[in-house]
């Protein structure tokens, strides 16, 4: 079990860069093998997420190597239709291989999925999607087993705008006979980083940020350079690090744009912030306002970015209130805060947030990813030490966490 301690109540100042997208990486990275020859795939982030998914493109028959946050694949060969449970089960994202398998192969075996305990995450409406493609779709053994002798375009409608559903299917589409329309498809830019890869390398698709996304099918896809997207959920998290624990930081290397909604939520509250050409300045000096949020697909408020924005409301002027709409088990973290000094209630899908003059360093364990995230953030504000448990979660999706926020003046030890 990886733990911290996070000696708190430390102004923050310097400049931060932010890593490559793991939410775009990693579909990205199992779109490779759609892809003959061979593909670099530049500014991807060392993450554990990204070394289980580099474990499974071998695992699956191509060669793949990680330097430097350069991925290398070299495809050349027939992909093996089986993917091994213990790699599929680490995360939910190695579900992404499905689509490129199936439609390489015209067989997938899959294992049921694992990741984040935040809520059922279910995968029924990647099936229905590939089964709108002429796939046979069963079940057996805990794996999930999808097969056809080829695969024609369709019209699809998806039932909730998934990010993962939208991306596996556009994968699986690009090797349909014909023409797909996928509706009511998520628009995050990550699905629109997707699309250009695969544009690039040799796909016809268009409207991936419309919601409504065509793809013309082709036979073949070509290996290709390219370069992820900034990672807007580290994007946002290292601004409330900055917001949290008061002082000035440039977060550079970032995509504005793409964290729109997070940005009008801290103009509300109060926040300094000086948008630059690639990055955005945080001024820090006062105590922020309460507000309401709302998680909505995008460009909507993002659920990733919830729970630190719930930390750093726990210390504003006010009460607000915080729904959670996407994942039903994402306050799970709240119990850790109020260990801290927080006030805050829990009603059905409501965190109601009363602002505290400070919080205090306490033990405190991670139940996901951003939950994690989430804690570190108090933790920098609180006083005292704060000494967090079960950073693995952490450590699968923020490169250099540790090593970022002590250089911009932070102090937070790894203990062994």
């Amino acid at each position: 079990m990886s733990t911290v301690t996070i000696t708190g109540n430390k102004r923050l100042t310097g400049t931060v860069s932010v890593s490559g997208a793991k939410n775009a990486a990693l579909p990205i990275l199992a779109a490779t093998l759609m892809l003959e020859g061979e593909s670099v795939i530049e500014n991807v982030p060392n993450l554990t997420d990204v070394t289980t998914v580099i474990r499974l493109l071998r695992a699956l028959g191509v060669r793949a190597e990680y330097c430097k946050n350069v991925v290398k694949v070299w495809n050349y060969s027939k992909i093996r239709h089986i993917a091994p449970y213990e790699l599929i089960t680490k995360m939910r994202a190695s579900f992404f291989v499905a689509g490129p398998v199936l439609a390489k192969s015209g067989l997938a075996k899959i294992p049921m999925p694992g990741g984040c305990a935040i809520g059922a995450r279910p995968i029924d409406i990647h099936l229905k999607g590939f089964e709108k493609l002429g796939a046979k779709v069963s079940q057996e053994h805990g794996f999930v087993v999808l097969e056809a002798k080829s695969l024609h375009g369709n019209n699809i409608h998806l039932d909730f705008p998934s990010v993962g559903a939208t991306e596996n299917i556009m994968m699986a589409a690009c090797f349909a006979h014909g023409d797909t329309t996928i509706e009511n498809a998520a628009t995050e830019p990550e699905v629109v980083d997707l699309a250009n890869f695969l544009n690039s390398a040799g796909a016809n698709i268009t409207g991936a940020d419309s919601g409504t996304i065509s793809i013309q099918g082709q036979r073949t896809l070509r290996g290709i350079n390219y370069s992820i997207i900034p990672d807007r959920i580290e994007a946002g998290t290292l601004i409330i690090a900055a917001a949290i624990a008061g002082g000035e930081v440039l977060v550079d290397k970032i995509n504005p744009a793409h964290i729109d909604a997070m940005l009008h939520k801290l103009r509300e509250m109060g926040l300094e912030m000086e948008i630059r050409e690639s990055g955005i300045l945080v001024r820090s000096n006062k105590q922020l306002n309460a507000i309401d949020l709302e998680t909505l697909p995008y460009p909507g408020f993002p659920t990733d970015m919830q729970a630190q924005f719930t930390s750093l409301l726990t210390l504003a002027k006010g009460t607000s209130v915080v729904t959670e709409t996407i994942f039903e088990n994402r306050f799970m973290y709240i119990p850790e805060l109020i260990r801290m000094g927080a006030k805050i209630k829990v009603k059905g899908r409501s965190a109601i947030v009363e602002g505290v003059e400070s919080l205090s360093g306490a033990p405190v364990q991670c139940s996901d990813l951003r939950a994690g995230a989430a804690l570190w953030l108090a933790g920098l504000a609180a006083k005292g030490n704060t000494v967090i448990y079960g950073n693995g979660h952490v450590y699968r999706g923020y490169e250099l966490f540790q090593e970022k926020l002590n250089n911009l003046g932070a102090s937070i030890e790894k203990v062994l």
